[in-house]
């Protein structure tokens, strides 16, 4: 299977907002909880800080260091993607084109903040 162009710009949006979502996004922070321990620090100013360290050994700590680590979970996303868009392309393609949609428009936000606060 051949892809265009468009189609790959597409996945590729669609996995950098699916991972983003994964890995950063608060909406997910109840899913991604059970695989981190929370560690907090003092900085220098006096300010707590709270580090999310994955969990050691098992499981939970093979899921922590995966959910800790953007490049591992894009890949994992992008060979999801991919696979359903190949084998289930019918069913696959709005939710794949919303999650690439909403990704440029982080894109776009991110240009536009950086822009606006210079």
């Amino acid at each position: 299977m051949e892809l265009s162009f468009m189609e790959l710009l597409v996945l590729a949006l669609a996995s950098f907002r699916l991972t983003r979502l994964i890995v950063y996004d608060k909406i997910t922070e109840k899913i991604r909880s059970p695989f981190f321990d929370e560690l907090e620090e003092e900085n220098d100013d006096g300010e707590k800080e709270v580090y999310l360290i994955p969990k050691k050994g098992g499981i939970r700590g093979f899921i922590g260091e995966l959910l800790s680590c953007y490049w591992c979970t894009g890949i994992w996303t992008s060979i999801f993607l991919c696979i359903i868009y190949i084998f289930y392309s019918s069913k696959s393609v709005p939710i794949i084109v919303i999650l690439a949609v909403a990704g440029l428009a982080a894109i776009i936000e991110t240009i536009l903040q950086k822009i606006l606060n210079e």
